[in-house]
């Protein structure tokens, strides 16, 4: 695999973070906010080395949210938004609740324990099943990373289709990506690297195109004549908010 190949096979947990954050790119994201942690290493150093990608660091998760919320706002489309396992991602969910009630899309990628070291008497290992209840639009737990082919198709679906809902329904979806040791991108036996090297990657992820918004806004006929007006009130959906006033 070239040195600047977005994809990192030094282990299975960075192949599979990497090939992760390659659909999202694939896919049309372009802007994800990151709060580093020890959980979320994998994932984190993969949005960093994806050039597609413009990722911002932000330390504290709640104004990280936040952050994430203006840039999808202002763009219209979906950011990404990555926490490390536990609290963290409780601190997200304010800025969760106002992406929901405005229609505003985020997929947010919360780190997390495997299942064997879950609600076993440690610090940080609360339950983030749907950690957001019934304000995300879609909610998915991933399989634990593993050097399989059709298990690597798995998340490349699993993840393009989280990315679209994200965007189709206007609103916050939840990924939550468990990981097993070594969370660094420390080199294996090589195991990892002879996995990847078997792949066509490009037909790997030629299904994936850049995702676009199910309901555009169409030309309609002009509903008053010029010397009247009208007042629209409501969720402005479009980033274009110079077209749709000409529209009215």
């Amino acid at each position: 695999m070239p040195p600047d190949s977005p994809l990192d096979s030094r282990n299975v947990n960075s192949l599979w973070a990497s090939v992760l954050v390659e659909t999202l790119a694939r896919g049309g994201l372009r802007h994800a906010v990151v709060s580093p942690g020890s959980r979320s290493a994998p994932l984190t150093f993969a949005f960093a080395r994806q050039p597609a990608i413009a990722t911002v660091p932000v330390l504290d998760e709640r104004s990280a949210g936040f952050f994430a919320l203006g840039i999808a706002k202002q763009t219209g489309q979906p950011v990404a938004l990555l926490c490390t396992s536990g609290t963290a991602a409780a601190n997200y969910f304010p800025a969760i609740i106002e992406a929901h009630e405005s229609r505003v899309p985020l997929l947010v990628l919360t780190a997390d324990r495997p299942p064997e070291l879950r609600a076993c008497a440690a610090g940080q290992t609360i339950d983030q099943q749907k950690i957001f209840g019934g304000f995300t639009e879609f909610f998915n737990e991933l399989a634990m990373p593993e050097a399989d082919a059709a298990r690597f198709a798995y998340l490349r679906q699993t993840v393009a289709h989280a990315h679209a809902r994200a965007l189709h329904a206007g609103g916050p979806v939840h990924l939550n990506v468990p990981f097993r040791d070594p969370l660094a991108p420390s080199a294996d036996d090589g195991a990892a690297a002879k996995f990847a090297g078997a792949i066509n990657w490009e037909t790997f992820f030629a299904p994936i195109g850049p995702t676009t918004p199910s309901l555009l806004l169409a030309p309609v006929p002009p509903l008053v004549t010029a010397v009247h007006g009208v007042i629209v009130a409501g969720p402005l959906d479009s980033a274009d908010a110079a077209r749709d006033a000409a529209i009215i």
